[in-house]
């Protein structure tokens, strides 16, 4: 008989919860009418999120290649949403800053990804809410610990 799994473990039900939060997300920027693609609107976040951040850096964050993000990164400059300034640090590094002209389409952005939201926590009160906060950002910092007790040589790798 083949070995069955169960589907409700907290790890199935987190992937399958990203896997359709990120397609009810593409599908609400898309039909919001604001003049970026989903892509375009996760890396407007991600800056407005970290400002000053690398270039490089985002696209860890947002789980890309860094050429899908430079893609995003120059539409979004090209609008005048963003700037690449040098990293002080490092001449071969950009940091990438969110300008002023971005702040209403971040507060367009905002909008629709609350009532998105209100959508998918419907069922949950308040304390509900801020529990599943809670309870995700616990398990994103174990998660960052077990990302820094990986070897280099062991990263990507399991079993």
């Amino acid at each position: 008989m083949p070995v069955r799994l169960e589907t409700d473990t907290i790890g199935m039900l987190l992937t399958d919860v990203s896997r359709l939060l990120r397609g009810a997300f593409d599908r609400c920027i898309s039909a919001s009418g604001l003049g970026v693609t989903p892509g375009e609107a996760r890396a407007l976040i991600q800056v407005a999120a970290t400002e000053g951040i690398k270039q490089a850096d985002i696209a860890v964050k947002m789980g890309i290649e860094p050429m899908t993000l430079s893609t995003y990164l120059d539409r979004l400059q090209g609008l005048g949403l963003v700037e690449r300034i040098p990293d002080p640090c490092d001449r071969r590094a950009k940091n990438v800053v969110v300008t002023e002209k971005a702040d209403p389409l971040l507060l367009n952005i905002r909008k629709e990804v609350r009532g998105l939201m209100d959508q998918v926590t419907a069922g949950l009160d308040a304390e509900g809410r801020e529990a599943l906060r809670a309870s995700l950002k616990s398990l994103r910092e174990n998660l960052h610990q077990l990302d820094r007790c990986v070897s280099p040589d062991k990263k990507g790798v399991s079993e």
